[in-house]
């Protein structure tokens, strides 16, 4: 995105290994890593586990200059696929060589960042919405009459192993039963679930 000046070539090289996270999501970073080598992968942690992989790029590229730009905090995680070598550039000392470029450019850099930003926060939002239409699709595959005519769903598994059916992490399977709860989509206490409003499920299955 931005040429790596003399100035910041003379930062410090840093090795890092296989499988440390680099940048965390929703962190605000105090400086700006440039991939001099190595593979890095892009993707949601969930219990010190990628569970959702997004990208996967090799040095030399900045990687997360475009929040940075856009005064953001980053939208996902970032884990050292390989053996990385980096070097993080402060943020004043990337700012001035941002301000440095010719206003044209830097048009052109920031509507590229803007871009880029926009859509992995799309990728993630999309990624939230599969795990609730998944979570709906189980639901309404496992539910049963009750007495009352109503339909309900019999936890006969514990949540972990229902949510690795799923393919997502046990945390996000009890955010999607919290969410569909406070929208009155589900109801009940322990494990038997009733299923209110069943069409309305329905829809969000298809989403």
């Amino acid at each position: 995105m931005l040429p790596l000046s003399s100035s910041h070539s003379v930062a410090s090289p840093e090795i890092v290994q296989a499988g440390r996270v680099l940048r965390e999501r929703s962190q605000r970073p105090d400086s700006v890593i440039y991939l001099d080598s190595g593979r890095v992968l892009f993707g949601l942690l969930e219990s010190g586990q990628l569970r959702h992989q997004l990208g996967m790029v090799e040095g030399p590229i900045w990687l997360d200059a475009a929040p940075v730009l856009m005064n953001q905090t980053y939208p996902v995680d970032i884990i050292a696929d390989t053996q990385v070598s980096l070097r993080r550039i402060p943020l004043p000392e990337f700012h001035k060589a941002y301000a440095e470029l010719s206003r044209e450019t830097q048009t052109l850099v920031r509507d590229m960042a803007s871009g880029y930003v926009q859509q992995t926060e799309l990728a993630v939002s999309r990624l939230a919405q599969d795990a609730e239409a998944r979570c709906a699709q189980w639901l309404l595959r496992h539910a049963s009459p009750a007495e009352d005519g109503s339909l309900q769903v019999t936890l006969q598994q514990r949540k972990r192993l229902i949510a690795a059916q799923l393919g997502i992490a046990p945390e996000t399977f009890s955010r999607v039963l919290r969410h569909l709860r406070e929208h009155g989509l589900i109801a009940g206490t322990g494990n038997v679930l009733s299923l209110p409003q069943p069409t309305a499920l329905q829809n969000v299955a298809r989403c």
